[in-house]
């Protein structure tokens, strides 16, 4: 297998912490190119139950602003705490929020909606990887929270399933041991008749 096959690309792929990205951050072709890969998921119905929110820039900024003030009315007196939230979106220069739009459907459940979104998160970390930057996905109370939710102009029915933190990596990120495939994998067989 060669180093730049497809393959190896997958097998290569790691999370760089979001503390450890900085610039320069996607060009406008790069972040294209790793979008037009993002939305290639399985979509059972062609529903598109997702969307993105890009923030940048000073938007990195005055969310954590909002978040600050979100942690200091969940955690008063947590200034420590407090401190963390307002710099969770300061390191990386670019992040990608994905959200889950479920629709009803009869034969596509929501759970399987947010799948797809989940699919969409997980292509856009593939793709940055691919294009040389780092990228992790996180989630943490922010992504759970209505408040913030509402601040991001989400609706009612829609869910946060990722923030995808992107920039170039400011050191080499050691890989975690993995899970061996075969402690995971079982065979089914037919009971007897």
């Amino acid at each position: 297998m060669s180093a730049d096959s497809p393959l190896a690309a997958l097998l290569g792929r790691h999370s760089t912490p979001s503390r450890q990205l900085g610039l320069p951050a996607p060009d406008a072709g790069q972040l294209q190119a790793m979008l037009t890969a993002a939305v290639r998921v399985p979509d059972h119905g062609k529903l598109v139950p997702f969307r993105l929110l890009r923030i940048e820039g000073d938007a990195r900024l005055a969310l954590g602003a909002l978040l600050a003030a979100r942690s200091a009315q969940r955690n008063p007196g947590n200034q420590a705490l407090i401190d963390k939230d307002r710099e969770r979106f300061s390191h990386a220069p670019l992040i990608i929020t994905v959200i889950a739009c479920p629709q009803a459907h009869a034969k596509v459940p929501q759970w399987e909606q947010l799948l797809t979104a989940g699919c969409v998160c997980m292509n856009l970390l593939h793709a940055a990887h691919a294009l040389g930057f780092g990228a992790q996905w996180l989630t943490a109370w922010m992504a759970e929270d209505r408040a913030v939710a509402r601040h991001l102009g989400l609706g009612e029915e829609e869910r946060i399933v990722g923030f995808i933190h992107i920039g170039s990596a400011k050191i080499d990120t050691p890989d975690r041991e993995r899970p061996d495939p075969a402690d995971l994998l079982t065979d089914w067989t037919a009971p007897a008749p």
